[in-house]
């Protein structure tokens, strides 16, 4: 997948106010792992989605559309950040949760780690929620830039054996130096040609004689 452009859309408070139109890659992780960042990464623009150092300030659904319709990144609000009100924690917690279980165009969860650490009780409880509702998801090991490049395989398959997954199944990368980007690309570009597939075959499949 080549990115040759990218607009912010909206953003959305509401799970009753959803968009509908596009296919969509979702990227989700706790405050300050880096999401915003990432985005703006993989589209090549540093001021696309907004990044700071402050925890915790995606805390609306964040839409953008991505080569004129060829699909749309959201950025979900991140979890786990203490600083705020637990009735706020619940409005970001119930927002996600909606989100996920809702949105129509949903294609994949892009599920954003911070190499370096074990995954909390907060990234457990993710993969435990995608899980459960069988809800495609690609884990993201970001922040490889802070670790040597001969230590990347140790961490990998240290979160690998965490969930449970294949090491092949998670996509080392950094937002500082753009390491891993392409794979990543790669990986949304065949995740959009599957869907298209799947639901041409459903199509195809439900069409009377």
């Amino acid at each position: 997948m080549i990115v040759k452009d990218a607009k912010f859309v909206t953003s959305v408070a509401d799970s009753a106010k959803l968009l509908n139109d596009l296919p969509e890659i979702a990227f989700v992780g706790r405050s300050n792992v880096g999401k915003s960042s990432f985005i703006n990464c993989l589209t090549n623009r540093n001021k696309l989605a907004k990044a700071s150092s402050e925890p915790g300030r995606t805390r609306l659904i964040n839409y953008f559309n991505i080569n004129n319709g060829q699909c749309y990144f959201v950025d979900l609000p991140g979890y786990g950040f203490a600083r705020v009100s637990d009735a706020e924690k619940e409005r970001w917690s119930t927002l996600i949760e909606n989100y996920l279980l809702q949105s129509k165009q949903l294609k994949n969860v892009f599920v954003i780690l911070d190499i370096r650490h074990q995954p909390n009780e907060l990234d457990r409880l993710m993969f435990t929620f995608l899980n459960h509702y069988r809800i495609g998801f690609t884990v993201i090991a970001t922040k490889a830039d802070k670790i040597k490049k001969s230590q990347i395989p140790k961490q990998v398959k240290m979160l690998a054996d965490a969930l449970t997954l294949t090491p092949a199944a998670i996509y080392p990368a950094s937002s500082h130096n753009a390491y891993g980007r392409e794979k990543v690309l790669a990986r949304i570009e065949e995740l959009l040609e599957a869907a298209k597939l799947y639901e041409g075959y459903t199509d195809d499949d439900s069409t009377d004689e």
